[in-house]
């Protein structure tokens, strides 16, 4: 029982003021054996759904805890599912009747229960990424923002390398009144301050670890987005696709409300 029953449950009378109190403090903390304790509460609480950071996780405990957050608040996120195990983890929550969606060139997943009716609340971000290879934190952003009701405006592929690439793309999300932009680039980065330079609402800067040489693992593109004189631009670190995700739809559905 979500927290939602709960309390449409004790408004009915058909929950006890005692076993109401019950049911919730239940509700706030599920616990898995000793390898999980599992914030339940947090979708209700902040909007942003239960996030399972996979990497060196064992696959036993992936599925456990991904199939507990599911059954409890109808769906979660896995992040960083070590990639030999992305296909043999969806087919498992598949076989569980979990509903997957796989990120494009991403090791993360959204799973949700069938039954479960995600409130799309009108809220839009935009995401750019600078190159092909920056697609998989890309859609990490883009499924977290999902997961949060939040839709997406996404273009790819779109770095300064060609930047008559960007304009046309720029000028759909913010004619699509996108209330947050996620701007995802390896290399020396500067998509993102040429993005928080030409638009007017908040950009958020996602440096990836592509790259090599002097300023390999995403170091030059972290640096450069850091010292950038746009205003406008704040920065989350390497790879870090669902905090900015998070970040942009929350700012995104403030702002629709």
């Amino acid at each position: 029982m979500d927290l939602r029953s709960i309390l449409d449950a004790f408004a009915t009378g058909a929950l006890s003021l005692d076993e109401a109190e019950k049911q919730v403090s239940i509700h706030a903390i599920e616990k898995l054996g000793e390898i999980a304790k599992i914030d339940v509460g947090r979708q209700v609480r902040k909007g942003i759904p239960e996030i399972i950071f996979a990497e060196r996780k064992e696959y036993d405990d992936m599925i456990r805890i991904a199939t507990a957050a599911v059954k409890r608040n109808g769906q979660a996120v896995l992040s960083r599912v070590p990639k030999n195990h992305v296909g043999r983890v969806e087919n498992a929550l598949r076989k569980k009747g979990l509903l997957v969606e796989v990120g494009m060139n991403s090791t993360t997943l959204l799973a949700a229960d069938k039954a479960f009716r995600r409130k799309m609340d009108g809220s839009s971000i935009g995401i750019v990424a600078a190159g092909t290879s920056d697609i998989g934190v890309a859609e990490e952003a883009r499924l977290v923002a999902e997961a949060m009701g939040c839709n997406s405006i996404v273009s790819y592929d779109v770095g300064i390398a060609g930047m008559h690439r960007l304009f046309p793309e720029i000028k759909e999300i913010v004619t699509k009144r996108a209330g947050a932009i996620v701007v995802v680039a390896g290399m020396e980065g500067a998509l993102a301050s040429v993005v928080a330079s030409m638009v007017d609402v908040p950009v958020i800067g996602v440096p990836t670890s592509i790259g090599y040489g002097f300023g390999a693992n995403g170091v030059a593109a972290l640096a450069s987005m850091l010292q950038s004189c746009t205003l406008g631009l704040a920065v989350v670190n390497i790879d870090n696709g669902v905090g900015a995700g998070a970040y942009a739809a929350s700012i995104a559905r403030k702002m629709k409300k």
